[in-house]
């Protein structure tokens, strides 16, 4: 009898998983139209006094998304002060909602990934996920790979999407 061979173990293929550089850490949001008057507009004395009094510990090793909802212009500074009252409690504050800081965290770490390990490598990018990985993710990875890997695929290495092929020179 023939012997079974696993191409798929046996291949020089490397999946990258996005999962492993999702944050888990617990998400609070902190929309600003809570601290509008009458849901319009932002009164600096009233606001004041809620930084002030806020208990902030709430927030403590949390994932902050600093949003608001309410079609309102917010000043500036009033996203510095949430900001500024979140650091050194929070693990980390963004503006915007929680998947646009999710999408943020994982960027930063790609940002350090050492991209020359990968040089002429064949790359799977793992599609299938149990975390809900932004899909900015994905083309930030594509992107960073783009320039130095061999290919690029999708999905799982038994069923992949092609992505990307270096010309042959």
């Amino acid at each position: 009898m023939d012997e079974i061979v696993n191409k798929v173990a046996n291949s020089p293929l490397i999946t990258f998983n996005l999962e492993e550089y999702y944050d888990q850490s617990e998400v609070a949001e902190f929309d600003m139209k809570d601290h509008l008057f009458q849901g319009l507009i932002l009164r600096e004395k009233d606001f004041r006094l809620f930084i002030k009094e806020c208990d902030w510990s709430t927030y403590q090793d949390k994932n902050v998304a600093l949003f608001c909802s309410a079609d309102a212009i917010v000043p500036t500074w009033a996203y510095m002060l949430v900001a500024n009252k979140l650091a050194g409690i929070a693990n980390h504050v963004h503006y915007g909602n929680a998947t646009d800081m999710q999408q943020a965290i994982i960027l930063d770490k790609l940002n350090d990934i050492d991209i020359e390990s990968y040089r002429d490598k064949m790359i799977v990018v793992k599609g299938c996920s149990d975390l809900d990985v932004p899909i900015g993710a994905y083309v930030a990875i594509t992107e960073k790979f783009t320039p130095v890997v061999k290919s690029i695929m999708f999905g799982e290495p038994c069923s992949t999407v092609p992505i990307y092929k270096k010309k042959r020179v």
